[in-house]
């Protein structure tokens, strides 16, 4: 099958490679004309584990390539993806659906033949309407189908999501399209994926309701962290004790200082807007929202707790990106917890595995360090903020020596703190005595 893919975002150029390893015939096209030549090049702008293997065999075995141009693609396609942002409007908190309307203009008098129009991109309901309705009035005589096709890959395991998911999500309204996207995903079969076929609208809100629901789940087990330090619980062992209910389940159970990335944050805040408007609230993921905001806001306060006034010290963190195996910086604890740190008058030393580059530009007055020992070097405390499998096992021995002061904030409940404190560490995590 020949398909388009419109965007090379981190969803689109994944999505794009997975199809291609199906057997289809992709294009990745995007206006940066930079990305573009890197990506013929043989140069990945982004880092997940796999992905620069698998567009390399792809484009080798010639079914995956790039381009700038809609024009030279689209008119030959059975398929064309919009897989571009979604960024949160600051004005009111609604997801920016303009790079979505530009594609449906621009591909609608190049579609030949009955195409199928598929949003990747996460949109609120009605968005699949909309673009129908754009498509129809540029182009009256075009014979197509506006399909809803959420994606729900984890960054850092998104080909394993893509290749086997839990399940695919099909909004389609129309017979045809309903083939072609069964064609698409026939390779799928030999999994036995769930191929759920709803309608568009619904398939639009299932994106949306399960990221609230992820989100609303980490936000709980951090409230209930909070908990656990005022009444002397331990709260790893009650995510595990509650997680072992099939009710509930064990993931997104661990307590951290709060959630980021490129999906939960504003997908969260799209889902109350449109409820809002749609006049049924959804007060759990409003108050989901606000519980997140100030844990965020809250985690610098722990270091200053820790170390007393923070004027003249040094604080070493140990990760930027929202998570691992990602150079993500899309609204990552560290976003707060720097800027903050920096207000109170420490300095910050940081090192991440991948995410350097990108930090850089997000902030500013950050001594980046070239790894986790030359990042705690002369240290009057080390936070470790992303659980990177390299901080797991750091020798503590060695940090220790390096630091003006043996003081260890463990966001993520990397270490067991009786190991830490047997090094002669003054230690603090989340949840934990």
């Amino acid at each position: 099958m020949r398909v388009a893919m419109i965007g090379t975002g981190y969803v689109g150029l994944v999505s794009g490679a997975c199809l291609a390893d199906f057997g289809h015939s992709v294009v990745c096209i995007d206006k940066d004309q930079d990305k573009i030549a890197r990506l013929k090049a043989g140069e990945i702008p982004i880092f997940e584990p796999g992905l620069e293997e698998l567009v390399q065999a792809n484009v080798k075995g010639g079914r995956l390539s790039f381009s700038t141009d809609p024009a030279e693609v689209v008119g030959d396609c059975d398929a064309v993806f919009i897989a571009v942002g979604t960024p949160t409007r600051e004005e009111d908190g609604h997801a920016d659906l303009s790079y979505v309307h530009a594609v449906a203009r621009e591909i609608a008098p190049l579609l030949s033949g009955f195409t199928v129009v598929i949003n990747k991109s996460t949109v609120p309901v009605g968005t699949g309407d909309e673009v129908e309705g754009l498509i129809r009035e540029t182009n009256p005589e075009a014979d197509f189908a506006v399909v809803s096709n959420p994606e729900f890959l984890r960054e850092g395991a998104a080909i394993d999501d893509f290749k086997r998911p839990d399940r695919v999500v099909i909004g389609v309204e129309d017979d045809r399209a309903r083939q072609v996207m069964a064609d698409l995903y026939r390779p799928l079969d030999v999994t036995a994926t769930p191929i759920v076929m709803v309608g568009r609208r619904t398939s639009e809100l299932i994106k949306y309701a399960a990221n609230g629901f992820l989100a609303m789940k980490i936000a709980f087990i951090n409230e209930v962290a909070d908990l656990c330090e005022k009444v002397g619980a331990d709260v790893q062992q009650v995510a595990y004790g509650i997680g072992l209910d099939k009710r509930i389940g064990p993931k997104f159970l661990m307590a951290g200082p709060g959630y980021g990335g490129s999906c939960f944050l504003k997908d969260t805040l799209a889902l109350t807007r449109t409820a809002q408007e749609a006049g049924a609230p959804i007060s759990l993921i409003e108050a989901t929202v606000e519980s997140n905001a100030n844990r965020k806001k809250s985690m610098a306060g722990r270091v200053s707790a820790m170390t007393g006034d923070l004027t003249g010290k040094t604080v070493a963190l140990l990760g930027l990106t929202f998570k691992p195996n990602t150079d993500d910086m899309r609204d990552a604890p560290s976003l707060d917890m720097a800027p903050a740190l920096i207000a109170m008058g420490a300095r910050v030393q940081a090192f991440d595995p991948e995410g350097m580059e990108e930090a850089a530009r997000l902030l500013d007055g950050v001594d980046f360090r070239d790894g986790p020992y030359d990042a705690v070097q002369g240290a009057d405390a080390v936070v470790i903020l992303t659980e990177w499998d390299q901080f797991r096992a750091l020798d503590l021995d060695r940090v220790k020596m390096l630091m003006n002061r043996p003081l260890m904030i463990d966001l993520r409940n990397v270490y067991r703190p009786e190991d830490v404190r047997a090094r002669g560490f003054t230690y603090a995590s989340i949840g934990r005595s």
